[in-house]
C-alpha cells in the first residue's frame, strides 16, 4: 500500500490541486497535513486578519476532505520536523508540496528535502499551483534569471499554454494507521480583527468566483479602477491562501473571453510577474530592487506625525484617508487605493516604502510578500517601474477615479454631507463652510512634497 503525505501550504483547496491528485493517483493513500508554522510568527508575518481567514480556510478544507472520506491533520511547530514526524508515523514514501517563491519557502523546501532524504523518503515539488506559470517558465531572450519589466514578461507569458485545471478528487483514502491532530481552531478566538473582514475558505471563494465571472468580468476593463464602483474581483485573499486556483481562473476567464477577461488575465499575470522577481531575487522582500540612494525621512522622528496621520486616515487628503480607513475596516483595500496611498507615503511624504509595507502587512488579509513588497517597491520607484519618478497627485487621482466623491463619502464620514467633487478639496471651501467639517487640513503641500522627492532623487519627473 503506497502512502504519501500532502503538505498544504498556500494552496488550501480541493479543486485543481496537483499535489493531492498526484498523491492519490493509482489508489494511493494520503495524509493531508497542514503545519501551523512557528517560523511565520517568529518572522513577524503573523497578523490577526490573516490568522482569522486562515482558520476559516482550514475548517473549510477539513470539511471538504471529510466529505470525501479524508480529514486534515493539523500540527504546530517547525514545518520540517512535524512533516518528517508524520511521514515516519505512517511510513510514507513521499511528501508532496507546492513550490513557493519567497526565500523562506525556498529554504523550507531545501530543509525538507534534505531531512526526508536522510530518512529514505522523497520530496515531490509541484509547480504552477499557486501561480499560473512557475517562476522561470519564461526568461528574457537576452539572458538573465528573470524579467525586470512587466510588458515583455506579459508578452512572453501570454504565449505560454498553462496546464489544464484539475477537478477535485471524488474520494480521499487515509492510511490505516491514524495520525494525531491538533484541534481545528476557529475564527472566534482571534482578537483585533478588522470589523468588515471577509470570510475565508474554498467554499466561499468558489461561490464568489462563480458570481463574479458571471456578473462582474464583462465590465472589469472599464470598471476596475472605479473606487466607488468596487468592480474588482476581490479574489486576492483567496489567491493568497490558495482557496482559488489562478490556473483555473485564467482558464475560466478565457472561456468567457472579451475585453474584461483580457484585463483580468493581465492582472493575474502581474501576480506571476512579482512571484518570478521574488523567486530570482528573494532579498527584495526587504531590500531595494533598484537602490536609488534614498535618505528617507525618519518615520520615528522627523516624519513621525505624518506617518501617524497616514496610518489613521487623517492626512487631510480625502481619497488617501478613505483608502486607509477602508484598509482598517476591511483588512483589504481597492488596488487603486493601494497605489495612491503608497505614492503619497513614499513620494509626497518621502518615507521609506518598508514603513508602509509593514503597516499593510499588519492589516491586509491578502498580505503577500511577493505582491505587497514588490508593489510597494514599484510605487516607490525602487522596484520594476520604468517611470520611477512618477508622483501620483491624490487630488487628481480622486477626481479621476472617484469623480462624484462617493468613495470618499463612504469612508470619510466627516465629509459625508459635502456634495460632489468638492469633497476632494475641502480646504478650498469658504472659511465659514469649512468650519462645519471636523476634518484636518492637509499635512503637506503637494507641490512642496513633490519637489522634495525630486530633489532627493534628481530623476524622472513625471506627474501622475
Amino acid at each position: 500500500m503506497r502512502v504519501s503525505v500532502v503538505l498544504f501550504t498556500a494552496d488550501l483547496r480541493m479543486h485543481d490541486h496537483p499535489p493531492l491528485r498526484a498523491a492519490l493517483a493509482g489508489g494511493g493513500r494520503v495524509v493531508p497535513l497542514f503545519v501551523r508554522d512557528s517560523g511565520i510568527a517568529t518572522a513577524g508575518f503573523g497578523a490577526p486578519n490573516r490568522e482569522a481567514f486562515l482558520r476559516d480556510c482550514l475548517a473549510d478544507l477539513d470539511a471538504g476532505l471529510r466529505s470525501r472520506g479524508g480529514r486534515l491533520v493539523l500540527r504546530s511547530g517547525d514545518v520540517v520536523e512535524e512533516t518528517c514526524r508524520v511521514a515516519a508515523q505512517v511510513m510514507a514514501g513521499e511528501v508532496h508540496v507546492s513550490a513557493g517563491a519567497s526565500g523562506y519557502a525556498q529554504h523550507r523546501e531545501e530543509r525538507l528535502r534534505a531531512a526526508l532524504e536522510r530518512d529514505g523518503r522523497r520530496l515531490v515539488v509541484h509547480e504552477a499551483v499557486t501561480t499560473v506559470l512557475p517562476p522561470g517558465a519564461v526568461s528574457p531572450s537576452g539572458g538573465g534569471s528573470h524579467f525586470a519589466v512587466f510588458t515583455p514578461y506579459f508578452r512572453a507569458w501570454s504565449r505560454q499554454a498553462p496546464r489544464d485545471p484539475l477537478p477535485a478528487p471524488r474520494a480521499v483514502r487515509l492510511p490505516e494507521r491514524s495520525v494525531a491532530s491538533d484541534r481545528m481552531p476557529v475564527r472566534g478566538g482571534v482578537r483585533g480583527l478588522s470589523p468588515g473582514l471577509a470570510v475565508g475558505g474554498e467554499k466561499d471563494g468558489r461561490r464568489r468566483m462563480t458570481a463574479w465571472l458571471r456578473d462582474g468580468l464583462a465590465g472589469y476593463e472599464e470598471g476596475h479602477d472605479d473606487l466607488a464602483g468596487d468592480a474588482t474581483s476581490r479574489f486576492s485573499p483567496h489567491l493568497h491562501f490558495g482557496t482559488l486556483s489562478p490556473v483555473e481562473l485564467v482558464a475560466r476567464a478565457r472561456k468567457v473571453g472579451g475585453p474584461g477577461a483580457a484585463a483580468f488575465e493581465r492582472q493575474l499575470c502581474w501576480r506571476d510577474f512579482h512571484h518570478q522577481v521574488l523567486a530570482a531575487r528573494p532579498e527584495t522582500s526587504s531590500a531595494d530592487y533598484r537602490p536609488r540612494g534614498d535618505r528617507w525621512r525618519d518615520a520615528r522622528e522627523q516624519a513621525a506625525e505624518d506617518v501617524a496621520a497616514w496610518r489613521s486616515g487623517r492626512t487631510g487628503f480625502p481619497v488617501v484617508d478613505a483608502a486607509m480607513r477602508q484598509l482598517a475596516h476591511e483588512g483589504w483595500m481597492h488596488n487603486r487605493g493601494r497605489l495612491l496611498t503608497a505614492s503619497f507615503l513614499t513620494k509626497t511624504l518621502y518615507v521609506d516604502w518598508r514603513v508602509g509595507a509593514r503597516h499593510f502587512l499588519d492589516l491586509l488579509v491578502d498580505g503577500d510578500v511577493a505582491n505587497n513588497q514588490l508593489n510597494w517597491q514599484w510605487v516607490a520607484g525602487t522596484g520594476t517601474d520604468t517611470r520611477p519618478g512618477r508622483v501620483l497627485n491624490p487630488v487628481r487621482q480622486g477626481r479621476r477615479y472617484d469623480p462624484d466623491g462617493a468613495y470618499v463619502r463612504r469612508w470619510v464620514r466627516e465629509l459625508a454631507d459635502l456634495p460632489g467633487p468638492a469633497v476632494h478639496e475641502p480646504w478650498t471651501l469658504p472659511a465659514e463652510e469649512r468650519a462645519r467639517y471636523d476634518y484636518p487640513d492637509p499635512i503637506v503641500d503637494l507641490a512642496a512634497g513633490r519637489d522634495r522627492f525630486h530633489r532627493a532623487r534628481a530623476r524622472d519627473r513625471d506627474q501622475g
